[in-house]
């Protein structure tokens, strides 16, 4: 009977080595595809949440809402003044979701307030208002105030609000998009945020509470005209928040911002995708 032959121990290394080449070569490959489909899944909740807010802008006469809310008292922190007029219309909590940032890891209690801490958390309103976990955020701007108000949680004047999507230009207005909070009202003065692995300063400068690196530099926007494109995070400075934003801003191109000006996490980002 012939003797059986096993593996040398110089044939097994061969072979070990041969796994831990092909794991090298593949495994970047295999988390580009993750990052991908990630990507993919975000762009359609954002396609979804432009469907939300075409049919509620169409029962009411084309307008977005108004920024106030009732159901709370005179206490409509946290976002509470589009999260109350949405939530009928999408249920569904993974629509509220980026892939990327789902759940709000931060030790913070349930009933309290949490704001993202890295790009990959959600933030978390309290219990009281609703208990939502999101990584999505509205354009402030995009309110329809009531006749009379110059501001709206003293953000004016009320000339700058676009009120409806059926504006001049909408596919550069932003109507929704990611964010460390639950919301936002840009300025073309706004610094960017100093730092991107954790939550930035969120007063004064309003852009760096959307501003958040969650898709490789960029991030997905939705805009008036209801569609949804990836944007560079250098370019949202770019987009017409309100009627009276600078889109050649001081941090723009055009405006003569230099690559050494960016913050050093932004600054070997892309100018646009």
């Amino acid at each position: 009977m012939p003797k059986r032959r096993g593996f040398t121990l110089i044939e097994l290394l061969v072979v070990i080595a041969i796994i831990a080449v092909l794991m090298a070569v593949l495994m970047p490959a295999l988390e580009r595809v993750r990052r991908q489909a990630r990507g993919v899944v975000c762009k359609s909740n954002l396609s979804q949440w432009g469907l939300v807010f075409a049919m509620y802008c169409d029962d009411n006469n084309g307008y977005f809402y108004s920024g106030l809310l009732q159901s709370f008292g005179a206490d409509v922190a946290h976002g509470d003044w589009w999260r109350e007029c949405m939530r009928p219309l999408s249920k569904d909590k993974r629509m509220w979701l980026c892939p990327t940032a789902v759940k709000h890891r931060s030790g913070a209690s349930a009933d309290a307030m949490a704001i993202a801490t890295t790009p990959f958390d959600a933030w978390r309103v309290p219990a009281s208002h609703g208990s939502d976990e999101g990584s999505y955020a509205p354009n402030g701007w995009m309110c329809n105030p009531p006749a009379g108000m110059d501001s709206l949680w003293g953000r004016g004047p009320g000339s700058d609000y676009w009120r409806t999507y059926q504006v001049k230009g909408a596919y550069n207005v932003p109507v929704f998009t990611e964010g460390w909070w639950v919301d936002g009202w840009p300025r073309d003065t706004d610094e960017p945020p100093p730092w991107g692995h954790e939550t930035p300063i969120m007063s004064g400068h309003e852009m760096q509470r959307l501003c958040v690196n969650r898709h490789g530099g960029a991030q997905f926007v939705l805009f008036a005209d209801w569609s949804v494109r990836k944007v560079a995070l250098k370019q949202l400075w770019t987009l017409k928040w309100h009627k009276s934003f600078d889109t050649s801003g001081v941090w723009t191109r055009a405006g003569g911002v230099q690559p050494t000006d960016w913050p050093q996490w932004m600054a070997g980002f892309k100018d646009e995708f």
